[in-house]
Parts: structure tokens; C-alpha cells; sequence
């Protein structure tokens, strides 16, 4: 059995009273205390968030042409480059 890890660091945040009020109904349906329901959620969201980041998968012949597209020569685009050298649409 792992041995369990301390529980030290705090996180402290505020909200609405109709967002907190909102957070215990739904800890309260679940049958969690509020830190508990908001700590397992953001735990979940968080690796959600972040395993795409991590780890790709791909079976054996998507891996080769993976390796296959890195190991090729760079090929100059001049219209990707000339699109790149202007203004984002977003700035």
C-alpha cells in the first residue's frame, strides 16, 4: 500500500455567492465536502488538460511516417513564408 503524501500547500480562491452556493449544491449531490468536490474536479481538469501535452499515440506505420515527415529536407514556401511575415488577424 503507497504510503499517502502530507496534504501542506493551500490554495485559496474567491467567487460569487451564487458560484459558491452553486459549488455546494453540487458537492452536497455528489456526497463530497466542497474541498474535496473542487480539489477531485480540478485534478481532473488539470490532467485533462495537460496529458495531450504529454503523450501521442500512434501505431506503426503512423510512426514511420511521422519519422519519415522530421527527417525530411526543409523545403523554402515562399507564399507560407510571405503569409507568416504579415499582420495576425489576430492582432
Amino acid at each position: 500500500m503507497a504510503i499517502a503524501e502530507a496534504k501542506s500547500e493551500r490554495i485559496e480562491i474567491r467567487t460569487t455567492p451564487a458560484t459558491k452556493a452553486l459549488l455546494q449544491r453540487a458537492a452536497a449531490s455528489a456526497h463530497k465536502d466542497i474541498t474535496e468536490f473542487l480539489l477531485e474536479a480540478g485534478v481532473s481538469a488539470a490532467e485533462e488538460t495537460l496529458v495531450g501535452r504529454r503523450v501521442f499515440q500512434l501505431d506503426a506505420t503512423r510512426w514511420q511516417a511521422f519519422q519519415e515527415a522530421l527527417d525530411r529536407p526543409v523545403v523554402n514556401k515562399p507564399r507560407l513564408a510571405k503569409l507568416l511575415a504579415g499582420n495576425s488577424v489576430l492582432q
